[in-house]
Formats: C-alpha cells, structure tokens, sequence
C-alpha cells in the first residue's frame, strides 16, 4: 500500500499537544525498529505508531459520546477512561485516515492488548512502552526485552501493568488479563 506519511504527521499535529505529537513520532520509529527486527511491514508498523493515539487528547465527555455511537463499551471500560482513547483513535483512523483492519486492530488494543494478537498489535502494543521519551521505572528492561523476545516484552508489560492495576485498586481490563493468560499458557 502507498502510505501518505506526511498528510498522517499533519492529521496527528493538528489534534495533539507537542508532547504527545513526539510521543507518537517516538513510537512510529519504535515501531519500525521492531517491525524490522521481527519480519513486519515497517512502513504499516510506522504509520500505525503515529497514528496509534491520535484522539488521545479529545474531551473525555467528547470521547465517550463518541466511542458509544460505534461500539458498546464493557463494565470496566466504561469506569476506565484511560483505555478510551485506544478504541476512539481505532474509529477515527477507520473512518477519516485510512481503513486496514490490521492498523485498526493495532490501534484499538495498544493499552490493554488481547489474547492471541497479530504481530503488528503486539509491535505497537510494544513500541509504546519503549518509545525514546519513556522514562518509567524498568523502561531499560522493557527496552530489553523486545530486543530480544517480542512476547516476553509484552508478559513483562502486562505483569507491570497488571501489578500497577492492583496497587491502585483500579479494574483491570478482561483483554488484559486474557492477554497475560494466552502468553503464559502459550509457553
């Protein structure tokens, strides 16, 4: 496919404060990294890092009106606003940036991930926990880990996020959980 990269930089700029525009330029080029390490189009995994939070920064009123005039939101999601912008930025890439199931998926299911995900949702799912501006505690493991095993990587930010979950008392997302259980059991 003939990817319009410098119209999706502007479609980003335009809806993004700097900070999250270098966030998504960041996980673009992590992204292309990973998808050359480990067999994928690298310009489809670069496209989807760009891309992947586009709505991000869209009222939270906004954005839950917006989601629920596509889909139906579960229990958690609906008292998670944080996953919110995965499955609005989905819909909005879909539907006025370019239709590819693959982006689509790679997009909905960057934050919480999801049992038995393709290899371009399992390289943003990556690429956004180790994009060059991240600086959580154990990134340099994280940036570890996918330099080595892509789904070791993404048991070890599942178990990090699962963990910061609990600590906070806050849902987890069943996607999550489900994703940690295909991983594991998948050894």
């Amino acid at each position: 496919m003939n990817y319009d990269i410098e119209k999706y930089k502007s479609d980003v700029r335009k809806l993004l404060s700097d900070y999250r525009y270098v966030h998504s330029m960041n996980v673009g080029d992590s992204a292309k990294m990973l998808a050359e390490k480990y067999g994928a189009d690298e310009e489809k995994a670069y496209v989807a890092g760009i891309l992947h939070d586009i709505m991000k920064e869209m009222p939270k009123n906004e954005m839950l009106e917006y989601i629920t005039s596509r889909t139906d939101l579960s229990a958690v999601e609906l008292v998670s606003p944080k996953v919110w912008h995965q499955i609005a930025s989905a819909f909005y890439v879909r539907e006025n940036i370019l239709d590819d199931e693959d982006i689509f998926n790679a997009i909905r299911y960057h934050t919480t991930a999801r049992a038995n995900m393709g290899l371009l949702e399992k390289i943003i799912y990556v690429a956004d926990f180790i994009s060059a501006e991240r600086d959580y505690p154990d990134v340099d493991v994280m940036r570890q880990k996918a330099q080595i095993n892509l789904d070791d990587a993404i048991i070890y930010a599942l178990s990090f996020t699962i963990n910061q979950l609990e600590n906070a008392r806050k849902p987890i997302h069943e996607d999550t959980l489900n994703a940690y259980k295909f991983l594991i059991m998948d050894r």
